[in-house]
């Protein structure tokens, strides 16, 4: 039943990923990204990691889907939907980059199944003496440790918010 459930959650995952890429509009491609972060709170709860689970539908699917749409409101309200001007060797040049990408993954798959490794990696403690399916110690390790990088990723956040408002005030 679990290789079913990743199965599907996995094909929804890539399916609505590159919906989220490949959709013109603003709105139906949030609504894909909204699917992608769903089907990744299934995979994490297939994972036995609910808590992991349960925060990416909290932060992802909910604060940060918000903070998405109420930006495209902004900004689509100000500028309206025009005519998008595309640059002349921008589908040949994405074409190509394409193709490198997916070239430079099948070779790094090959590579890793040839290897015949069936061992599995050791897990790595992030913070010495944590064990991180306890909750309180992982808060712990996340608000003492990891504080900084934390702290630079709400200032970022605060700044593209910011930058969304100056963007769209009216000059008067």
């Amino acid at each position: 039943m679990e290789l079913v459930l990743f199965g599907i959650l996995s094909v929804v995952a890539i399916v609505s990923g590159v919906g989220v890429i490949t959709l013109r509009q603003p709105v139906h491609c949030a609504l894909s990204f909204l699917l992608t972060l769903g089907s990744l709170a299934g995979l994490y709860l297939l994972l036995n990691a609910p808590f992991v689970a349960v925060i990416q539908i909290i932060i992802y699917a909910g604060a940060i889907m918000v903070l998405f749409v109420f930006v495209m409101m902004l900004l689509h309200a100000q500028r309206g939907e025009g005519q998008t001007n595309y640059l002349r060797l921008q589908g040949p040049a994405g074409l190509i980059l394409s193709a490198v990408f997916l070239g430079l993954l099948a070779s790094l798959t090959v590579a890793a199944t040839s290897a015949g490794s069936t061992a599995q990696p050791a897990a790595t403690k992030i913070c010495s003496g944590t064990d991180l399916g306890n909750i309180p110690q992982m808060g712990n390790c996340l608000f003492h440790q990891f504080m900084f990088p934390f702290e630079v990723a709400s200032v970022l956040l605060l700044a593209a918010m910011i930058g969304a408002v100056v963007l769209t005030k009216k000059s008067e």
